[in-house]
């Protein structure tokens, strides 16, 4: 139990600065809007480039893995939208809590939890996931987001409309044009790679101060959504991880290293994508908020139990 609030404890540090900052009012009242942008424009697809340009191509194809994770969170994801779509919300919101029920927290939380409890095994399918969980997950969640705010009526041009904004989007040109480099085996210069790495680092801390400053803003999240948020976070934390031992272990056969690692990693609590692209499509953020905290707090319980489990 003590292990797992250590690993989880830089998070909520974090998330403490920008509240702290936030009520202190060391930044204007733009800065939500401003440093998330910092993140979705600049950072976060410089991490995104960044770790599919150097994907090690021949590692990470686990097709039985890949479908596991994969499938654990589009299932969550895909129940969540079509219990959103029944309560009549609008497309765009539906889709941004639902990605809340399957976005793991693995760029920042997945390897030091993984690597702590599996050892240098889980280094691998860490990787996998994390890339699986921004360029598929994040992508299908983005792609629903941007055909609910099409308001045109003829089919022709709401495709049109789409693919216009999905091309100029930085959140999935960035790993696209990664994995080109990857498969093109370009290798970027010394100098390159590490403005790539040191922009890319400020995603994560970034995300989670922006939330932080969010929290403080006077919001009223305490309430929002009312009992949703236990649904979507109860949906990341027990749903998903009981569709991967499902898939991993009855479907796919994954041999034990592997399966350990997707029931893992897709128990994980929510990251903060949700959260950046409520505010990047200017949406309501309160719900996937308290659905990042939610999980984040609850998921100290529910990793150690696991780890123990799994062992």
């Amino acid at each position: 139990m003590l292990a797992a609030f250590w690993i989880v404890s830089p998070v909520f540090a974090l998330i403490a600065a920008g509240f702290s900052a936030g009520r202190l009012q060391l930044f204007g009242p733009s800065a939500v809007q401003e440093l998330n942008r910092f993140v979705v424009w600049l950072a976060l697809p410089a991490l995104l480039f960044d770790v599919m340009a150097n994907a090690p191509l021949t590692a990470i194809w686990q097709p039985g893995f890949i479908a596991c994770f994969t499938a654990s969170a589009l299932a969550c994801c895909g129940a969540m939208l079509a219990l959103g779509l029944l309560r009549r919300q609008p497309l765009a919101d539906a889709a941004i809590e639902a990605l809340s029920a399957g976005y793991a927290n693995v760029g920042y939380m997945g390897f030091p939890v993984t690597l702590a409890a599996l050892g240098p095994a889980a280094f691998v399918p860490t990787t996998i996931a994390s890339i699986l969980t921004v360029c598929v997950v994040f992508a299908f969640a983005i792609i629903l987001v941007e055909a609910g705010q099409q308001d045109e009526q003829a089919v022709h041009r709401i495709l049109f409309g789409l693919g216009r904004k999905l091309v100029r989007n930085p959140l999935l040109i960035s790993p696209a044009l990664g994995a080109l480099a990857a498969v093109a085996h370009v290798t970027a210069p010394a100098p390159v790679e590490t403005f790539l790495k040191m922009l890319g680092g400020a995603a994560p801390p970034c995300a989670l101060v922006c939330l932080g400053l969010y929290l403080a803003s006077g919001s009223t999240i305490a309430k929002a959504g009312g009992n949703r948020p236990l649904l979507l976070a109860g949906s990341k934390l027990l749903l998903q991880p009981a569709i991967a031992a499902a898939l991993a272990l009855l479907v796919f056969h994954l041999p034990l290293p592997q399966a350990r690692a997707a029931i893992l990693l897709a128990a994980l609590p929510t990251g903060t994508g949700p959260f950046m692209l409520a505010e990047l499509y200017g949406r309501s953020g309160q719900v996937v908020a308290r659905v990042v905290i939610i999980s984040t707090l609850v998921s100290m319980v529910t990793l150690a139990l696991l780890v123990n489990l799994l062992r």
